[in-house]
């Protein structure tokens, strides 16, 4: 006979064998609820007579129940409220260092293997492909939606010191409007700039003298990664 503790214990971490509805079920904590029906309040009057003395004051008065505000804002504008917490920078996982190689899980290049070259101000990382080898450009991604590899390249001869939040900023473009789309005016379309162009050239450029030292690193990059029948991912080693 199997145990609810032998039952219950973890397949691996944060991985639990039983579900919590099946926990819930289990260890029968239906059995405490409690569903009774709450007594209803009675309702309060608006106002009650309070006595008052004095020959000339009627002996009673109606007084309302709730005391009315002291204080009202001149002008009725909701205020934030202040937040509390202090904006603390991200934490980067053990796991991921310059050079690691990262496989990413969502988006438009999910499934694909990138470098990871670096952590920006805002804790997002910046990776890349490199471009050349499987098409991802310097990217933004979170570490949220990565997993680390113990495969590591040498990005130490890469410049990334021009590479930040503002290297990311889109420059405003101009919408069509109705006349425009009604009459078929065509707007102009902004070309990629030339300079963040040949900076995605510079990065690849060292990090492909790198991975040429090591033999079968640029067809590894090219693969997609996906899971078999039968893989689960907490069970793999990466």
């Amino acid at each position: 006979m199997v145990s609810l503790q032998q039952r219950s214990r973890p397949i691996a971490k944060n991985v639990g064998r039983l579900t919590r509805t099946q926990l819930y079920t289990k260890r029968g904590l239906f059995k405490g609820q409690k569903k009774g029906v709450a007594p209803q309040k009675e309702a309060q009057a608006e106002s009650k007579t309070k006595t008052v003395g004095g020959a000339k004051n009627g002996g009673q008065r109606q007084v309302p129940t709730t005391k009315a505000r002291a204080f009202y804002p001149s002008e009725d504008v909701a205020v934030p409220t202040k937040a509390r917490k202090a904006q603390r920078p991200t934490k980067l996982r053990e796991s991921i260092t310059p050079g690691t190689v990262l496989i990413l899980l969502a988006g438009r290049f999910r499934g694909k293997r990138v470098v990871f070259l670096k952590q920006l101000n805002s804790g997002l990382l910046l990776v890349t492909g490199p471009f050349k080898v499987n098409g991802v450009p310097l990217r933004r991604v979170n570490q949220a939606y990565v997993i680390a590899t113990s495969t590591k390249v040498n990005v130490g001869a890469v410049d990334s010191s021009k590479l930040n939040d503002a290297y990311f900023a889109k420059p405003a473009v101009k919408n069509a409007t109705k006349e425009e789309a009604f009459f078929g005016d065509k707007v102009e379309k902004k070309q990629y700039p030339a300079e963040k162009a040949q900076e995605q050239k510079n990065v690849d450029k060292a990090i492909l003298a790198e991975i040429k030292k090591v033999d079968g690193l640029t067809k590894y990059l090219n693969a997609s990664f996906g899971l078999s029948r039968g893989e689960f991912p907490h069970e793999l080693k990466f």
